[in-house]
């Protein structure tokens, strides 16, 4: 009787664990997805769930970045405004109304 030996992909748990972190925990994501596709490629394997982690982690950390730099300018853009009207409520031209402390 012969046994069929069949290799196992070191990094395979590992590049899912990676995706799925990708959606909460993005760098972190990165981190563990770029480890599971070195173990992969290091032990001859493709690993798709690292990669598509990979994928994931940068495209959400490129998002949450963007939306971080449109927040610290709609501050900007609020903080000066109020410097310029001074304090009360104020309605602009656009039909918007900023208050003022």
């Amino acid at each position: 009787m012969s046994a069929t030996t069949e290799a196992v992909n070191p990094g395979k748990t590992l590049g899912i664990i990676g995706l799925i972190l990708a959606f909460f925990a993005n760098v972190v994501g990165l981190i563990v997805s770029i480890v599971a596709l070195r173990k992969s490629k290091k032990a001859g394997f493709e690993n798709g769930p690292a990669t598509a982690g990979i994928v994931v982690s940068i495209l959400s950390i490129l998002i949450v970045g963007a939306a971080i730099g449109a927040a610290i300018a709609a501050a900007a853009t609020a903080t000066s405004q109020c410097a310029e009207y001074g304090a009360g409520i104020h309605e602009l031209d656009s039909g918007v109304t900023i208050t003022c402390d």
